[in-house]
């Protein structure tokens, strides 16, 4: 039975909630078992846990999903725009149960709240002594580094204000936002972050640190909070292989190139030349190291010709060269389908993101019955591929194919499956973490099988066949998966109902 954690439904009208009423992350329990991927094969991306076992840092945090206008504690975080004028469900409960005086306080002494910074007010009428109003960042992926350096200055700047102001508890809700675009569990892996490495350094400031979440971000943050607070010796030995390389800072702030943009929430802002200029410098740091890997390599082969050798043989120039011209072919690739009319392609369904699994990576669907194979351009087909999948690939994601209901007309053949994987490049590879075949056939299995065996052994141990839906809940969370009825129906034919249960602990 999967453990509800300080769960109260949000719509309704709650009295006051105090933090003694809470269970403390440090009394709950682990909602399923860990995989030991010490015996997986794969490598993990730490060589020590990032983050150890503290029961006392542990002691401080509490997981809730409840309504964050009832909590007495010093100050709760109120996530709006710029004009601090934002309508949303926690938003409007805050200024609601505060009553007018917030209002007026903001519009006499306030004002705006620029993006990242942090800005308080008095709580009024709630249970809360003070408010921190923050405004998060939007999503752009051409300005992925500059978003999420943004919100972690969000939560910092929450966290440092509480400090200076000698508060003890705080109530702090989800800052990132699905309207400004911000993926979910990206922007749970930055508040956790930084929350850990606050605590670690200042944990004697403050008693209790409440992460209040609505449904969607609850089953992400009960995946992921062992990750950056583990409860045993088990979970922070997992975290080596779950985590991402890059934890950041010192104070977990992503490591960015020394460039400053400001993403703002303000539709009608126009950018300065110099924000305008992220993408040319990204394009020119690039070039740049392009062009000094060839004057590496033309300084090699200078050399070579002096002491009379051959630099044509030179097996490092080859792959150098290779490496080079294969990402020059993505990006023209890419390029190609930021510009082109997809919509033949994307308009049959057969491709999507839906939600994520049990550690917060994104889940991508494929439905192979919808994948007209010897009818669709298959050019546009790829680049499809490629404008979906860009942005996910950048860090850990998981496939789910359903082969359910497919025909002869829907194989792709080998050689166009050889092409895809020729030109997509490592990070899609790398960054896989699982790929689920569910309702299998012998085409599947031996299409797998030869796959994997002679042009992808990489990710052998990644692939996994599941004879029905239900055995995907042990990785992922029912409410996050989303897939056609016909799935769902031939499923129930064949497997009947509730013939899985995942393997959890009570």
């Amino acid at each position: 039975m999967r453990i509800k954690m300080n769960q109260e439904p949000l719509g309704v009208a709650s009295d006051v909630v105090l933090p003694q009423q809470l269970t403390r992350w440090s009394n709950t329990q682990p909602p399923h078992f860990l995989t030991d991927y010490s015996s997986s094969g794969e490598q993990p991306a730490h060589n020590k846990p990032p983050f150890l076992l503290d029961h006392q840092i542990n002691q401080k945090i509490i997981l809730w999903n409840g309504d964050i206008s009832a909590l007495q504690v010093d100050a709760i975080v109120n996530s709006t725009n710029e004009s601090m004028t934002e309508s949303n469900p926690i938003s409007d409960r805050i200024y609601q149960r505060a009553g007018s005086d917030l209002k007026e306080e903001i519009n006499v002494d306030i004002r705006e709240c620029r993006t990242g910074e942090a800005i308080v007010t008095r709580g009024h009428a709630l249970p809360a002594r003070y408010i921190i109003h923050t405004v998060g960042p939007k999503y752009n992926i051409k300005y992925q580094s500059a978003s999420e350096n943004t919100l972690h200055c969000c939560y910092r700047n929450v966290l440092q204000k509480t400090k200076e102001l000698g508060l003890h508890s705080l109530g702090l809700c989800v800052i990132n936002s699905v309207r400004r675009n911000y993926p979910p569990n990206e922007g749970a892996h930055i508040a956790l972050r930084t929350v850990r490495r606050f605590l670690e350094r200042y944990g004697n400031s403050i008693d209790t640190l409440i992460f209040v979440v609505d449904n969607t971000d609850f089953g992400i943050y009960e995946v992921l909070l062992p990750l950056y607070f583990p409860r045993s010796l088990m979970e922070q030995e997992a975290s080596k292989w779950q985590l991402p390389a890059d934890l950041g800072g010192e104070d977990g702030e992503p490591l960015l190139p020394d460039r400053q943009i400001r993403i703002i929430d303000n539709p009608q802002h126009t950018l300065h030349p110099d924000e305008e200029s992220i993408d040319i410098s990204t394009q020119l740091e690039t070039s740049i190291n392009i062009e000094h890997a060839f004057s590496q390599m033309q300084g090699d082969l200078d050399q070579q010709r002096l002491l009379g050798e051959r630099p044509l043989n030179d097996p490092l120039a080859d792959i150098m060269v290779k490496e080079i011209q294969h990402q020059e072919r993505y990006e023209r690739l890419l390029r190609r389908a930021r510009t082109e009319d997809l919509t033949e392609v994307s308009g049959i369904g057969c491709l999507y993101q839906s939600g994520v699994d049990r550690l917060g990576r994104p889940v991508v669907v494929f439905v192979g019955k919808w994948f007209p194979f010897n009818k669709i351009n298959l050019d546009k087909a790829l680049l499809y591929l490629i404008t979906l999948l860009d942005p996910i690939v950048r860090g850990d994601y998981v496939i789910a194919y359903f082969h359910t209901l497919t025909s002869s007309n829907n194989y792709p053949s080998f050689s166009w499956l050889k092409e895809v994987y020729n030109v997509l490049p490592y990070k899609y590879k790398k960054n896989l973490k699982a790929f689920y075949i569910v309702h299998p056939t012998f085409w599947t299995k031996m299409m797998s099988w030869w796959f994997t065996t002679f042009m992808a052994p990489a990710i052998k141990q990644k692939v996994h066949s599941l004879p029905g839906v239900e055995y995907l809940y042990a990785v992922m969370s029912p409410d996050q998966l989303e897939i056609p009825a016909f799935i769902t129906e031939y499923d129930m034919t064949i497997n009947g109902l509730r013939y899985f249960q995942p393997s959890l602990t009570t």
